[in-house]
């Protein structure tokens, strides 16, 4: 085929394959968390105080067709509601990273999707009460079975931590390689500082 002459203009707008473009946006690098613990213990509040973008929560009203079938956990005073499938948000990190955090169902009756939720995930953070302790031994218990990474954040409710973290460690008999300490589910600068724990211990669990 025959070229243009060099001295024939090129039409505005025309990029022509010796000059340069913008290279196309690359897709992101995706880190999937999984937010874990009994009812009422803070995930919803945990992805929702850190997430870039609005929460996506499958919350449900509790109603009384749910007595005797869901545990409010002596908390039905300050919960009238419930998470029924996920809790979703996420997060972009310079690099082109974007971490997904996806939040457990409290109730019992929902562990089933717990197989799903956890698939992909590099570890979870397993939120504590520890005014309801065995609340979070179904996620504890969960996690290790599988030697999934995970941390154990105790929520200090009101931002007081009303138990030492020693005998939180001792309660749940969680092994010493696992991080146990204090966050605030209602502060980013917090849960930001749980993630960073969890990611930690996810690689050096990858790299040996």
């Amino acid at each position: 085929m025959a070229s243009l002459p060099s001295d024939v203009a090129v039409p505005s707008g025309v990029v022509t394959p010796d000059q340069s473009a913008d290279p196309p946006e690359s897709a992101p690098i995706t880190v999937k968390i999984v937010i874990a613990g009994g009812f009422a213990v803070g995930k919803t509040t945990f992805i929702g105080s850190i997430s870039d973008i609005e929460p996506l929560s499958t919350e449900a009203a509790m109603t009384e067709h749910s007595l005797g079938v869901d545990d409010a956990g002596g908390v039905s005073d300050r919960k009238s509601s419930t998470t029924v499938a996920m809790d979703f948000g996420r997060i972009e990190l310079p690099g082109n990273l974007w971490l997904y955090l996806f939040g457990t169902p409290g109730q019992d009756r929902f562990h089933f999707m717990w197989d799903d939720l956890v698939k992909g995930a590099i570890g979870a953070v397993v939120l504590v009460d520890t005014e309801r302790l065995e609340s979070c031994f179904d996620a504890v218990d969960y996690f290790e079975a599988r030697q999934i990474p995970f941390v154990v954040a105790v929520n200090c409710f009101d931002g007081v931590a009303r138990h030492n973290l020693d005998d939180v460690r001792a309660a749940l008999s969680v092994r010493d390689e696992t991080p146990v300490f204090y966050t605030d589910a209602r502060s980013r600068q917090a849960t930001k500082q749980s993630l960073v724990a969890l990611v930690t211990l996810a690689m050096q669990r990858i790299q040996g």
